[in-house]
């Protein structure tokens, strides 16, 4: 059988850049290479796509920084064609001095795996050019994206759906930050967690003990997004759970997380090493089944496809299972969690990326088949 051309779409404009480079890296070197032709397409923090460079070959967040500084001087300058027709869905450019902005030919592309993470990648933008483009892709469609990334959206989707969380509150910059705050203590109460509302990576969150820590935080949150959520600083584990599948999705084994950090901060995740991962989780098989099935609730209620890691705090003696959010397009890097619990959950990082190829196809068909039926009426 001929083999696919895989686009796997990496780097992007937001602050979890260097993240992206690191889960491509690991991605791109688990890819079945008997099955798959792998196409590098690299967005710079400019927004300038380029494709045909090297691969990533980064391992570390400070390796990422480095790479992401010079991989503009590698590939081609490129841009996807918003419209369906496989033969050009990536324009090349030529190189410079041989006749700017002229067209060396088109390149087709049978499926796309974004490695995006955070705003213009994990929201529902690029979903929304690859619906326009007629590719198949992986991972959730637009309005999953768009929920799963918007923290304010996806709380609104848990309370609809009557799901356990944390209490919080939202605030839109520009308005009064000074009564948002005095809200967040007679309310919420301090300590509390501030974050920008559509971020992920733990960019941009802090974790707030006094008013002047709280307004700090305010102005941090606002230089990322315009929409800031406060949450209660839950006393509790931290608890994770992957999922995937569309119809049933599955849930895997959760995993813990023991921070060695205040909280499970950027360092935390990507530069330190530092906190334990403990796979699975030291729960009780009745804890274990009744988090597998609010994972995927929660999954659900947002309209994820595919995959979505789910995290949650235990708040033990309390109100139990808490949820906190979930990530469409969870870290892929060596030390993350999603592979690494459906490793434990018996399926290998390569054939987890199969199956998420074969899913996305799988929905490609579906969509098409309702587009031929629209088109014989």
């Amino acid at each position: 059988m001929a083999k696919l051309r895989v686009g796997v779409i990496y780097g992007g404009r937001s602050g979890e850049h260097e993240v992206s480079v690191v889960s491509a890296s690991s991605v791109m070197r688990h890819l079945d290479a008997a099955r798959f032709d792998v196409v590098p397409i690299y967005i710079g923090k400019d927004g300038r796509w380029r494709v045909g460079g090297a691969f990533p070959r980064t391992l570390s967040a400070s390796e990422a920084a480095e790479l992401a500084a010079s991989a503009g001087d590698t590939g081609h300058e490129a841009y996807m064609a918003a419209h369906p027709g496989r033969e050009t869905l990536i324009e090349i450019d030529r190189p410079a001095g041989i006749g700017e902005g002229a067209l060396v030919g088109g390149l087709a592309l049978d499926v796309i795996l974004p490695m995006l993470h955070g705003p213009y990648g994990e929201d529902g933008t690029v979903q929304g050019l690859f619906e326009l483009a007629g590719v198949p892709y992986v991972g959730s469609g637009v309005v999953g994206s768009a929920v799963g990334m918007d923290k304010v959206m996806m709380k609104r989707a848990f309370a609809a759906a009557g799901l356990p969380m944390a209490r919080w509150l939202a605030h839109r910059d520009g308005h009064d930050a000074g009564a948002f705050a005095d809200q967040v203590v007679a309310e919420l109460g301090l300590p509390c967690f501030v974050k920008p509302s559509n971020l992920g990576s733990s960019v941009g969150v802090s974790k707030v003990r006094d008013r002047a820590e709280l307004d700090a935080a305010i102005d941090l949150a606002a230089d990322y997004d315009e929409w800031i959520i406060a949450e209660e600083a839950i006393d509790g584990r931290e608890i994770e759970v992957a999922v995937l599948g569309d119809d049933p999705p599955i849930a895997s084994v959760p995993g813990e997380i023991e921070p060695a950090d205040d909280f499970y901060s950027y360092a935390d995740k990507y530069e330190d090493d530092a906190a334990r991962l403990l796979v699975p989780a030291p729960l009780t098989d009745a804890q274990t089944d009744e988090v597998g099935t609010l994972a995927v609730a929660a999954f659900e209620a947002c309209r994820c496809e595919a995959m979505a890691r789910v995290d949650f705090f235990l708040e033990e003696g309390g109100r139990g299972f808490l949820i906190n959010e979930v990530n469409t397009i969870p870290g892929f890097t060596p030390i993350s969690m999603y592979p690494r619990l459906w490793e434990e959950s018996g399926v290998p990082y390569a054939e987890l990326l199969d199956r998420l190829i074969e899913l996305a196809l799988a929905r490609a068909a579906r969509r098409e088949r309702r587009a031929g039926r629209q088109r014989d009426r």
